[in-house]
């Protein structure tokens, strides 16, 4: 496998979650990944596909989403750097329920699922690392799902941007390291895009963020913590 230089290097590098494998396993799972690259807005997946692989990201960030009534679309999850995904629907042996796609440019590796199938055979450690990790996932679906139709726009948004920042950090000048569009962030929160935008400017007019163009700078935790609690 080669990297964006060329170079070429093992997935074990990309997530520490590949570090309980044995040299041999290693070996083996490096000789069967792919390397894909996907532009900005590719789609990774798109639901109904049936899942041949698991996939692991190397570089760039995912948005996973549905497509509800009317074409609306809703973010459930966003994927970052040296996480998995596809391993749903693929342990369920269903075709996605979802869509991905690249919020930025991408680098995914691309693991066969006999390949996976026959790692969790071979190594409990691994096999229980999936089944943690699938019930930390249904534990955030469970919460947002209440958060995302009990509380108050305002509520939302809070919630949505103290997820983005702690899943994705900040930069250097203090902004939520991950660059959405309006769209996008309504999509995360359960909202339509203009009530979004509205909200938006209400937290930049009451100096609890500020907002440059689709950087977004969190001035106010305590308060923005406040909002997100109690809706």
């Amino acid at each position: 496998m080669k990297n964006l230089d060329n170079e070429y290097v093992g997935i074990e590098t990309i997530s520490e979650v590949w570090s309980v494998l044995t040299p041999e396993q290693l070996d083996y799972l490096n000789r069967y990944c792919m390397i894909r690259k996907f532009k900005k807005n590719e789609m990774v997946y798109c639901e109904g596909e049936v899942p041949t692989h698991v996939l692991c990201v190397a570089k760039g960030k995912l948005k996973i989403f549905r497509t509800g009534v009317g074409g609306r679309s809703q973010i459930v999850r966003v994927v970052k750097p040296g996480e998995m995904l596809a391993y749903r629907a693929m342990f369920a042996m269903e075709n996605f329920v979802t869509n991905a796609c690249a919020f930025e440019p991408a680098v995914i590796y691309m693991i066969p699922r006999d390949v996976i199938k026959n790692l969790l055979e071979r190594n409990s450690e691994l096999a229980w690392h999936f089944i943690h990790k699938l019930s930390v996932d249904l534990g955030i679906a469970d919460k947002r799902a209440v958060s995302l139709t009990q509380k108050h726009v305002r509520g939302r948004l809070a919630e949505s941007l103290l997820f983005l920042r702690d899943n994705f950090g900040l930069t250097e000048e203090g902004c939520l390291n991950v660059s959405l569009s309006r769209e996008d962030v309504a999509n995360l929160s359960n909202m339509t895009t203009s009530n979004a935008i509205r909200t938006l400017s209400w937290m930049a007019h009451e100096n609890i963020i500020s907002i440059e163009g689709r950087k977004i700078k969190i001035l106010d935790i305590d308060y923005l913590s406040f909002l997100s609690r109690n809706g």
